[in-house]
Parts: structure tokens; C-alpha cells; sequence
């Protein structure tokens, strides 16, 4: 019997683990090459894994919802397709999978006491298991920066909460032991988390009311959340407007727009000449180009756009155009383009989301007139273009002022106050404005 481990692939250069989402195939089931195994989930996409063989399915080793460090081996399948004598294998495999946990959880208390003193870094990312778990015990955020993690970049784990847990819940002797005389403050510490528990449970039924439908967070949307929370968390956010008129870019997109599809078979939108204005004004002002590691500032030398777009689900997810420096509009229009329909079809990849160093978001698609975004973290700038209108404006001619129709778009830029202030965060955003101003009518496709 010829054995082939199926393992947990590598999606993306800085993802290190993924969680387990659905299982499409059983242990006794036969599979196909490159036919889908199972659905799984990292902190942006959801992704597919395919068969690496064809045979049949003998292990599954991880159950759903666990969070699995890529490369580990996940299923195994027998390449002599001998679904006889593997379904029976399967049942004894299935209990050790799930009994194991119990009993590393017992032997991790251990291990945390000696990383415990080690400070937390502050921003960690934590898995929707981990932070399903803390929301469950009542583990506030900041107790959880607390908790020391074995995962790849201190990352707090499935067995480290839980070994977490457990100690608490045995008084925090394995929490508190490098440091005796704190004891008598850990050791209350667990009551004031549990007893609000109860009453949370206690006021949901009254606090919604009769008439009302109660929908749960699906997975993108909870991850959105907590991002969200997190980034305002993190970065002090003040938000600068400005406004510009567009009328150029709109006659000249009006006019090409046939031609140019025709000519490169890609459609031309307004995104791809934002991105390229703001491109040209981050080579002037690079620090909006950066992110933050503690008291130190990253200047990112690569520009990395990333844009807001619209998943059929309604919730949004940021896929990120890399070197945009580099690349002219037509370039930037096929990059936009195809990764705005992997969006929509859920063909994203989980690299398509990583790396982005600046980000943009339509708010005019929705039909507003301007927004404040979140920033993305750890970015530390992302700017909104508003809905685009038709509006009188005074406009100077030789001959004097004159009120002229002409097309009217708000900006606004959403940045991080500790390291961008005021003059640099409203001198970057006048600048994207004068270079859509600026915009060539003329200009050849």
C-alpha cells in the first residue's frame, strides 16, 4: 500500500498557518488529482485544497475549525486505491485525532511559565479559533497580549489559550509562578472575567427585544471586526478632505474608453488613474508609504496598492496591486481588473491580499459623497474617493470668474497620527488632488 501525505500548502510568504473550514472528503472516500479535499481559511481568503494523488482517502488528522501550521500533513490518502482496507484503519485514526488534545493541553501549562515573563509584542494576529476561545472565557483583548505564544512570531495557539484556560481556572498557579508576589493579584483576576459571563447571557434575552432577527457573524465578517477594532486600537486616526475636479479624467475616459477596450481587450475605470496619482505623489512623500514597529518607522521602498473591493457575500476584502510603481495605466488596468473579477468569483489567492503598503477605497461606488476610512493596518494612510457630481463651480479665465458645470469629486485620507501629522497627511492629499487636476485630456492610450 503506496501512502502519500496530504499537507497544508503555503499560500502566501508571510502566512503560517490556516484554518480548517470544511472537510469534502471522508476517510473510505476515493479522490481524484488536483480534485478539492478540503476548504480552508487564513486571516484574508478562503482557499481550496486539492488531491496531490489519486487513491484513496485512509486519514484525516485535523478536525474542522483547527488551525493547522502550514506544511504539517493533514490527511494521507492510499494510492492503491484500496478503499476496503482503509475504511476500516479510518475509525481507529479519527479518535487519537481528537484525543490527543485533552492531553496536550494537561502537559502545556508547563511550557508557559517559562516565556511568561517575556513582554508581548502588542499587535500579534490571533486565528478565529483563538479568538472564538477568548471570547468564550471572557478574555478581553488585553489579557490576551498577555499571553505568551509557541506559534510562528509568538503567535498564541489552540493549545496555548487553552492551556491558558485551564491554568486559570486552577487558581493561575502556572501563570504566576516566576513571579510569587503577584499571586494575589492573578488569582482574583478570573473572577471579575467569569462573572460578567453570566450576565451577558442573562441580558441577551431582554436587551433584543420581540420584534427583531437575530443573524450570526459568518467568518469574513468577524475577522473584519476584530481588523477593524484593532486598527482603531492601534493607530490614532484623524481624517483631512479636499476636493478636485475630475472633469478632465471623465471626458477623457468618455472618449477612449471603446477604443482602449478594443485595443487591449481591458476596460478602463477611473481606479486604475487614482492609483496612479497616488503613486506619483507617495514618490514625494514616502512616509505615507510605511508602518510601525513599536518606537521604530518601516519605510516601505516598494508600493504596494492595495483597493477595497466588494465580495458577492457584500463584505469587502483589499487585494493588492504590487510594484504599482512600476507599471503604466494599461498595466494598472489589467491588474485591477482581474483581480476586481477574482473578487467576485472568489478566485482570490491569499497572496493576492498580502503585501499592500497604501490603500485606496471607492466610497463613491456606493453612492457617497465622501468617508472616513479605517486605516488598514499595519499601513498607516488610506485615502476614499467619493461619488463623482456634477456641480457649479467658480472657475478663473482671463476674462474674469465664471460659474461652469464641471465634475466634482471629494478625498479624503484616513492616517496615523503618530507618525504623520497634519502637514504631511493634508500636504499628500492636496498633492493626489492637483495631480487628478492635473490630468492631460489629451493624453494617448
Amino acid at each position: 500500500m503506496a501512502i502519500v501525505d496530504l499537507v497544508m500548502p503555503k499560500m502566501g510568504e508571510s502566512i503560517m498557518e490556516a484554518t480548517v473550514l470544511k472537510w469534502l472528503k471522508k476517510p473510505g472516500d476515493k479522490v481524484r488529482m488536483d480534485e478539492t479535499v478540503l476548504e480552508i481559511a487564513t486571516d484574508k481568503v478562503d482557499s481550496e485544497v486539492p488531491s496531490t494523488a489519486e487513491g484513496v482517502i485512509t486519514e484525516v488528522l485535523f478536525a474542522e475549525n483547527d488551525v493547522v501550521p502550514v506544511g504539517t500533513v493533514i490527511a494521507r490518502i492510499d494510492t492503491a486505491g484500496n478503499s476496503a482496507g482503509s475504511a476500516p484503519a479510518a475509525a481507529p485514526v479519527a479518535a487519537p485525532a481528537t484525543t490527543p488534545a485533552p492531553a496536550s493541553v494537561a502537559a502545556t501549562p508547563a511550557a508557559p511559565t517559562t516565556p511568561a515573563p517575556q513582554a508581548s509584542s502588542g499587535s500579534r494576529f490571533y486565528s478565529p479559533l483563538v479568538l472564538n476561545i477568548a471570547a468564550k472565557e471572557g478574555i478581553g483583548m488585553a489579557e490576551l497580549e498577555s499571553i505568551p505564544g509557541t506559534g510562528s512570531e509568538n503567535r498564541v495557539t489552540k493549545k496555548d489559550i487553552l492551556a491558558y484556560v485551564a491554568s486559570r481556572k486552577n487558581g493561575g498557579a502556572a501563570v504566576a509562578q516566576p513571579q510569587p508576589q503577584p499571586q494575589p493579584q492573578s488569582q482574583p483576576a478570573p473572577a471579575p472575567a467569569t462573572q460578567p459571563a453570566p450576565t451577558v447571557a442573562e441580558a441577551k434575552p431582554t436587551s433584543y427585544g420581540q420584534n427583531v432577527e437575530i443573524v450570526e457573524m459568518d467568518r469574513m465578517r468577524k475577522l473584519i471586526a476584530d481588523h477593524m477594532v484593532r486598527s482603531k486600537a492601534t493607530s490614532p486616526h484623524v481624517t483631512s478632505f479636499t476636493e478636485c475636479d475630475v472633469t478632465p479624467i471623465v471626458r477623457w475616459r468618455e472618449r477612449v474608453k471603446k477604443e482602449f477596450e478594443k485595443k487591449y481587450g481591458e476596460k478602463i475605470t477611473f481606479t486604475p488613474i487614482f492609483i496612479e496619482a497616488i503613486v506619483n505623489c507617495i514618490r514625494k512623500f514616502p512616509m505615507i508609504n510605511s508602518s510601525v514597529d513599536g518606537d521604530k518607522i518601516i519605510v516601505k521602498k516598494d508600493i504596494n496598492i492595495g483597493m477595497a473591493t466588494a465580495l458577492p457575500s457584500g463584505n469587502l476584502i483589499v487585494p493588492v496591486i504590487k510594484n504599482a510603481d512600476t507599471k503604466n495605466l494599461l498595466g494598472l488596468s489589467r491588474d485591477v481588473n482581474a483581480l476586481a473579477n477574482a473578487a467576485r468569483n472568489n478566485k482570490l489567492k491569499a497572496d493576492d491580499t498580502q503585501g499592500g503598503t497604501f490603500t485606496l477605497t471607492n466610497v463613491g461606488t456606493f453612492g457617497s459623497l465622501m468617508g472616513t476610512p479605517i486605516i488598514n493596518q499595519p499601513q498607516v494612510a488610506i485615502l476614499a474617493v467619493g461619488a463623482i457630481k456634477k456641480r457649479p463651480v467658480v472657475l478663473e479665465t482671463p476674462d474674469g470668474d465664471v460659474v461652469g458645470i464641471r465634475h466634482m469629486m471629494y478625498l479624503s485620507l484616513s492616517y496615523d497620527h503618530r507618525i504623520v501629522d497634519g502637514s504631511l497627511g493634508a500636504g499628500f492629499l492636496t498633492a493626489v488632488a492637483n495631480e487628478l487636476e492635473a490630468f492631460d485630456p489629451d493624453r494617448e492610450i
